[in-house]
């Protein structure tokens, strides 16, 4: 099982064990001292690169000891899939865990509305999610935590997709056709100058993403009969 895995089964059980529980009354030492480890990862990629934080950098960020680190995360890398654990959890809120198309809703809002709660995420979670994007090619581990985060993505998307009557994809390798959406929509958001162009409006590079999504799903067509 992978790191994202594991951080994902472990929220889970985190969820359902403080539903009962009020307040502070929830939140032991040990939840604070975790919490702050990965808040201590956060705000060093701020200023440095993943591939330069140590354990040890962490941990005196975090004010705990290397074994307060060990006791909670094995890796730093740990850390990295926890982050981008609840960064999908974030992305399922505001997209209420990819529902299809509202009642009313065209494909183009839809497009935008995905498109935007994908930008939210990545906003609320720089520079995380713009470093791991970005790094994916040069780090193996990254690679398996954003690739496992993007199969989850994905195959949300391929689900509602085929549940839209309306959909007219430009290709039947439904997963295919997403994935290259999912990864174009991802380095876009990273801004990564080979999508959005050098000293360029990143939001100019948005608007095309979406319409991308519109054409490849819709067949450009706004307003489908169903």
């Amino acid at each position: 099982m992978s790191s994202f895995e594991v951080a994902r089964r472990g929220a889970k059980v985190d969820a359902m064990s403080v539903e009962s529980v009020p307040g502070e009354a929830r939140r032991s030492r040990g939840d604070r001292q975790r919490d702050a480890i990965v808040s201590a990862v956060r705000e060093l990629l701020e200023v440095k690169a993943f591939a330069d934080l140590s354990v040890s950098m962490i941990s005196e960020r975090a004010g705990v000891a290397r074994s307060g680190f060990y006791f909670y995360f094995d890796s730093k890398y740990a850390v990295l899939a926890v982050i981008v654990s609840d960064a999908l959890d974030e992305l399922d809120k505001l997209t209420h865990d990819f529902a299809p198309r509202e009642a009313g809703e065209t494909p183009a809002e839809f497009a935008k509305r995905m498109v935007g709660s994908a930008a939210t995420v990545f906003a609320s979670n720089d520079p995380v999610m713009q470093a791991c994007t970005l790094a994916q090619n040069t780090d193996a581990q990254i690679r398996e935590i954003m690739n496992d985060f993007e199969d989850t993505v994905i195959d949300k998307i391929v689900g509602l997709v085929r549940q839209d009557s309306g959909a007219r994809p430009i290709t039947d390798d439904l997963p295919a056709l997403v994935r290259m959406l999912t990864a174009t929509t991802a380095m876009t958001l990273s801004h990564d100058s080979g999508f959005v162009g050098r000293k360029t409006d990143p939001v100019r590079a948005i608007d095309v993403v979406e319409r991308l999504w519109l054409n490849a799903l819709w067949g450009g067509n706004e307003h489908p009969s169903a």
